[in-house]
């Protein structure tokens, strides 16, 4: 299948179209990634503008200035332009085993877990088409950690080593130590939260920074983990995954963590169906959303941890056993929340307003991860 084709001629299409021809120049814009490249679509009609190829296993992240997109290869964060023609730009941050990525308060954070090396540099500055200034700290150890900066130049960052991860530490602007807790074992994941609180993930409950300090929130479980969260500045609640078998090949969760920041205290929802680290996002005011494998979008009021409504989107699916392979992905933009639809070739926007699909569309390759600038 010649993708660079089938995509060329969907944007002439669109382009001869009045609704179409002003998305091209600079509307929003979606990535999808597949095996051998991208995907760039247009937000609005979901219709594929570009291709880039890319080859070997690639992520995706926002850049967060609203063009860029992180993608991380083998080794280095590389930054794709998603206007115009869309490509690959010269900017890139070499790296070992390139990992998180986190944007927070016009900052975007790289972490590179084969080195411990901490990057980070203001998101705005992409635009200037070269690679930004940016301000550069080592972990102690290497390890799959995690790195948030706040609007003050305060520096969180994950405590571990490539054996065991323990817990995080807040560094002022010159990277001295001011708090740290070591009692979050496994730890995973971040969010940012209404008031700049942070969550990190632990198999024990979840870490909260919030006030100038670290508070443990312990799950209810023996064995309760947090691993991947998603925060919102509109909310002091962060919604978190929630596992209890520490021995399962892969568990099937159907309870996903509420983790208020203002209270210290965590609450369970039941969904009836489980979900997987591609499945959470967060909406309007706030709201939790949950991509469920009965093929419903869960929405969940997170001050009352009340399910409100369960939206139809896709046919039911399963997790596959292996992380990287293709599974449904969930991308939030505003008022919609974009979902990938693998076993169809298929993506779908949903309105978060109407709570309805308000477009689906045709892929001609098979989506992995779905991100947006």
């Amino acid at each position: 299948m010649n993708l660079p084709r089938i995509a060329s001629l969907v944007a002439a299409i669109c382009l001869l179209t009045a609704g179409c021809a002003s998305q091209e120049p600079g509307g929003a814009r979606l990535v999808t990634t597949h095996q051998g490249g991208l995907q760039v679509l247009d937000a609005e009609s979901l219709a594929v503008l570009h291709t880039v190829e890319l080859p070997g296993f690639i992520r995706v992240n926002p850049a967060g200035d609203g063009r860029h997109v992180i993608v991380s290869t083998s080794d280095a964060f590389r930054v794709l332009d998603t206007r115009g023609e869309a490509k690959l730009t010269d900017v890139s941050f070499p790296a070992a085993k390139p990992g998180h990525v986190v944007r927070h308060a016009g900052k975007t954070v790289l972490f590179s877990d084969g080195s411990g090396r901490v990057e980070s540099f203001d998101s705005a500055a992409l635009a200037g088409g070269e690679r930004p200034a940016s301000r550069v700290y080592t972990a102690a150890a290497p390890h799959h950690g995690v790195a948030v900066e706040l609007a003050d130049g305060r520096l969180l960052v994950t405590l571990g080593t490539d054996k065991a991860r323990v817990g995080a530490a807040m560094l002022d602007r010159e990277h001295r130590e001011l708090a740290r807790n070591e009692a979050c074992p496994g730890v995973h994941g971040e969010a940012a939260a209404k008031d700049e609180a942070v969550v990190i993930g632990c198999q024990t409950g979840a870490l909260v920074y919030a006030g100038g300090r670290f508070t443990k929130v312990t799950s209810p479980d023996p064995y309760g983990r947090v691993g991947s969260a998603a925060g919102s500045e509109e909310s002091s609640v962060v919604l978190g995954d929630y596992k209890t078998d520490p021995n399962a090949e892969l568990e099937r969760p159907e309870r996903v963590a509420l983790i208020d920041t203002a209270s210290g205290t965590m609450r369970l929802v039941n969904l009836g169906t489980s979900y997987t680290f591609r499945s959470l996002g967060r909406g309007p005011g706030g709201s939790a959303l949950v991509l469920g494998t009965d093929g419903a979008l869960h929405v969940i009021d997170p001050n009352t941890a009340a399910v409100t409504a369960r939206i139809p989107v896709l046919a039911p699916w399963s997790e596959p056993l292996e992380w990287q392979r293709t599974r449904p992905a969930l991308f939030v933009r505003e008022h919609t929340a974009y979902i990938t639809e693998p076993a169809a070739n298929k993506i779908h926007a949903v309105d978060l307003t109407s709570n309805k699909v308000r477009a689906s569309q045709t892929l001609p390759a098979t989506p992995i991860e779905l991100t947006g600038p």
